[in-house]
Parts: C-alpha cells; structure tokens; sequence
C-alpha cells in the first residue's frame, strides 16, 4: 500500500510520460516553468467561473477546513503540498428557452475537468497556453480533443467509455505496435480511473483528404499505408500470443454471420425498409452460412479491423495507424478489402489492382508466400466488409442521429452489389440489391 506523501507508481509512470512528451513537443514549457518562482498548484485544482445558466460553487467542507494535505511528486520532484479540495457542482433552475445554455454549461464543465486533469498530469505546461477544443471524429463512443499547448505543440487527449473492453486496451495495443515498428501515435499517458489518455498528435491530414488528387500523389500513400499493414500481418504468431489478453475475440464463423445480421436488420431493415420477413428469408441463406465457416478456416493474422482512409494518418508523407482498438487475429484479405473498397473513397477497379499487385509483391519480397486464392478472399472479405460498414451506417445515421454517415450508403451498396453478382449461391440477395438500385 502506498502511503500519502510516497512516490507511487502514478508518479513513477507521470514522471516517464510527462518526460516522454517533453522530448517529443520540446522543452519550451520547461524552460517557461523554470524560470518563474514555484507557483501554487492550488489556483490550477479549482473551477474558474463561467457565463452560462450552471452556478459552480467551490464548497469548503470540514476536511477543506482542517487543511489536509496530500504530497504529490511530477517528473521525480516534489511539488509543492496541495489542500485536500472538494468541489460541489450547483445547477440553478433552467429557465424557459435555456436549454442551449444548459448544454453550453455542461460542455464548458467537461472542458475544465479535462484541462485540470491535463495540468495535473503535465505540470510543467504553462497553464496560461493551454486550451482544448473537442474534434469531430466519426461514430465512436469515444470523445477526442486536441489541447493546443503553444502556436506550433499540440497533443491528443481521448475520452473514452470505461464499459467497453477494447477501450481499455488501446493503450497495451499501441505500445505493441510501436515495439514492433509499426508506426502508431506515442503515449505519453494513460489516466485508467477517468479513462483518459493523452497521445502524440500525428496532425489532420489522414488519406481520406487526399481523395481528390492525382492518383500519382495518392498511389504513395496508399503504398506507405500497405507498407504498414504488412508489417502488421508478417508478425510471428509466437508474437500475438503475447498479445492475446488484450485483443476482442479473433474472427469466426459467429463474427462474420453477425456482421451479415447486421446488414440486414441496420441497412435493408432500417434504412431501405424491407419486410422483416424477406430479411429472415435472406438472412438463412446457406452460401451466407458457407462463406462465413469457409473465412473461418483460413490462417489467421493480426488484423487492423478498421483499415480505411480516415483512420491513416500522413505524416511527412509517411502512414501511420490509428483506431486500432479493435485489432483481433482474422484474415488479412479483410483489412486489404477494408482499404481497397473504402466506401469514404472512389478506388477504381485499375487502381485497386495496382494496390493488389504491390501488396502481392511486397509480401513476396518478405518471403510470404501469398495464398493463391487471394482474389477470391478478398472478394468475400469485401462483401463481409461493406455488410458491416452499410450496417454501421444505418445504426448510426438514423439511430445514433449521426445522418453523415447516410451519405456512404450509395457508394457502398454499389461495391456490394458488384460482388454479390458474382456468387452463384447468394442469387436471392443479388436480385433484391438490383431491386434497390
């Protein structure tokens, strides 16, 4: 157990991390830290007060009163003896009309507890240069803020849901893959009782951006990208064993007959409207049953499971990873059919088979041997694929409320199609996507 005014493994693990971030943002703040006097951390624990329809009350309890004090210790030195404070949040009563300032209040609440975390974890950082704005990053139930430290040093904090599993392991995951040379955002700290971590910020250019250029410029990138995949997929399995505790379960025959339910009941059944009873009729198809048990028997690698445009980030035009939470064993053909059948992204058939032909290559060059049934794999991948992403669209675009994602759903449709057209035992399926045009 450790005791109040100890060095505890926190601190240890703050002193690391807060180092870590100083070598990779610069010394500036410091240098800024050091050459003032110690100033107190009391100011920077509180709650500064707000214009909005929430009344912040700092309630001073008879523990405040008595001045406990708990020691703290940053970067291997004691820091100065901070009270014991408890705050108590007051909501007045909302007037008529004020439900925007309700919601402002809240907003403005959750920034003030993420900016006293961030000081609290990074000491050194000038408060007076640190600001935090929330950014807008896809259907996740995890929340993402960039906390700009000065003009030109920012980092990434991430707020994520305490209830799911994966979560939790981001962290584990990321440092896996930075180990074995896979290029991933740096952790500089991992708070798991608030569920908060703090990582590099590899910036705002991810692939998706780029979609409107010249496929010379986009060819590149989308060769790093495979470039990172593949070490990804050439991992030893006496590697991922290490692994295993912290990744969702691998894929099977289950996984992939989920993500067909999916497809019907979220896309066919939400947002195109067909009969619960002609979605049943589908949904038991045996070539449905047959490629999910057929995926199921092939070697497994470590996967990405969310290898598209948005979650690849180009940094001096080099790919790096991110939103690898769900990385699992499964089929490497599914994260290849995940990039070249993006529906966020128009790939031509010619340049998907120069993606293909480079992928094929690289491998050969590692000594893969390359399955050659490949094409046909990442046909089914890809069918398996657009079923999960048309299902996510119709769940978070008409139940979430994230009506964005509805704009994918023509693209997507058309890829899944295409494929579908070309499995003799799925010929039911195939005539009613004709149907829905």
């Amino acid at each position: 157990m450790t005791g109040i005014g100890s060095t505890s493994g926190h601190a240890r693990n703050t002193s690391t991390c807060t180092a870590q971030f100083r070598t990779n943002i610069g010394d500036r703040h410091t240098l800024k830290r050091a050459s003032g006097p110690n100033r107190s951390r009391k100011a920077r624990m509180s709650i500064r007060p707000h214009k909005f329809a929430a009344v912040l009350w700092l309630g001073r309890t008879a523990a405040l009163e008595q001045k406990p004090f708990l020691k703290t210790q940053f970067c291997g030195e004691p820091q100065k003896l901070l009270p014991k404070v408890t705050f108590t949040v007051v909501l007045s009563a909302p007037k008529k009309g004020s439900a925007a300032s309700i919601v402002t209040a809240t907003s403005s609440m959750r920034t003030e507890f993420l900016l006293r975390r961030t000081r609290m974890h990074f000491p050194l950082l000038d408060e007076t240069d640190v600001k935090i704005r929330p950014i807008e990053k896809g259907g996740s139930d995890r929340k993402f803020y960039r906390i700009r430290c000065s003009a030109n040093q920012t980092l990434i904090l991430v707020k994520y849901n305490l209830e799911r599993d994966e979560n939790r392991h981001y962290v584990e995951i990321a440092k896996f893959l930075d180990v074995h040379g896979i290029r991933v955002p740096k952790i500089y700290f991992h708070d798991e009782a608030e569920g908060l971590i703090w990582i590099e910020d590899l910036g705002e250019q991810d692939l998706y951006r780029y979609r409107h250029d010249s496929w010379l410029v986009r060819r590149a990138f989308y060769e790093s990208a495979l470039d990172e995949i593949i070490k990804l997929h050439s991992l030893p399995e006496s590697v991922c064993v290490e692994m295993k505790e912290h990744l969702p379960a691998e894929f099977n025959a289950a996984l992939y007959r989920w993500e067909q339910r999916y497809f019907f009941n979220n896309c066919l059944g939400r947002y195109f409207t067909v009969s619960e009873s002609k979605r049943k009729e589908l949904t038991v198809l045996p070539g449905l049953r047959e490629i999910a048990k057929r995926l199921e028997s092939l070697p497994r690698v470590l996967v990405h499971r969310d290898f598209q445009s948005q979650n690849i980030i180009i940094q001096n035009r080099q790919a790096k990873l991110i939103d690898f939470q769900g990385m699992r064993p499964g089929l490497a053909e599914y994260d290849l059919a995940s990039l070249l059948f993006d529906p966020y992204v128009d790939l031509s058939g010619a340049e998907r088979s120069e993606l293909i032909s480079y992928y094929r290559q690289k491998q050969a060059d590692n000594g893969r041997t390359i399955d050659q049934q490949l094409d046909n794999t990442l046909q089914l991948c890809a069918m398996q694929r657009l079923m999960q992403a048309l299902g996510a669209y119709g769940f978070l675009g008409l139940v979430r409320g994230h009506e964005h994602f509805l704009r994918y759903v023509p693209r997507a449709m058309r890829s899944l199609r295409e494929i579908v057209a070309k499995i003799d035992d799925l010929k039911p399926l195939a005539s009613l996507l004709a149907d829905l045009g």
